[in-house]
């Protein structure tokens, strides 16, 4: 079975809270490496398009499904406007997966949001080992070459870590028992935190 459902498997074949809430590939060090465990079977599947406010300030918009024009003016209201590329164009909606991990640098539950299709593919594709199948027994190791361009992240699933697997579970438990709700993301809300 694959990690990423079947009706987004197109989307990635083709070309607020505590910073420490969240990971994503391009905030891992360049020539740097994370280890995570994956916390759930299915990822949160969904389009994010970047506002910005008057300031510059941005901000993620977040859609089930791929979004229209006017239902991403709609979403961002008076006080966003969409963000532009270098050339003046306005940057696209991406296909993104969310999932709850575990972080073992930081030895606690995080979100890791990707948007990288290369990073995407590989994971799907190593869910569908037979090995693998279960996402959740296995850590993966992400890293990121000094020089990033869309194929320089790299990721391979390791067996788990000796002696970790209590402390994986006993920070998995608590987040879910203080109302962890990765769904809130496409709302605007905090995953970690009932608005």
């Amino acid at each position: 079975m694959s990690f990423i459902p079947k009706e987004h498997s197109d989307a990635f074949k083709g070309g607020g809270g505590s910073r420490n809430d969240y990971l994503s590939p391009s905030k891992v060090k360049a020539d740097g490496q994370v280890r995570f465990a994956i916390l759930a079977n299915e990822p949160l599947c969904y389009f994010e398009v970047w506002g910005e406010d008057e300031t510059g300030k941005g901000k993620p918009f977040r859609f089930a499904q791929e979004a229209t024009a006017d239902d991403i003016e709609q979403e961002m209201g008076a006080n966003y406007r969409r963000r532009l590329k270098d050339d003046g164009t306005e940057e696209p909606q991406k296909f993104a997966i969310a999932m709850p991990i575990y972080n073992f640098d930081i030895k606690r539950v995080q979100v890791l949001s990707m948007t990288q299709k290369g990073l995407q593919k590989e994971l799907d594709e190593i869910s569908q080992v037979e090995e693998y199948r279960d996402m959740t027994e296995w850590d993966f190791i992400m890293t990121k070459a000094a020089t990033v361009s869309p194929d320089m992240y790299g990721l391979r699933p390791v067996p788990r870590k000796k002696d970790t697997q209590a402390a994986v579970d006993a920070a998995w438990n608590e987040a879910v028992k203080n109302g962890f709700d990765i769904t809130r993301l496409l709302t605007g809300g905090h995953p970690f935190k009932a608005d």
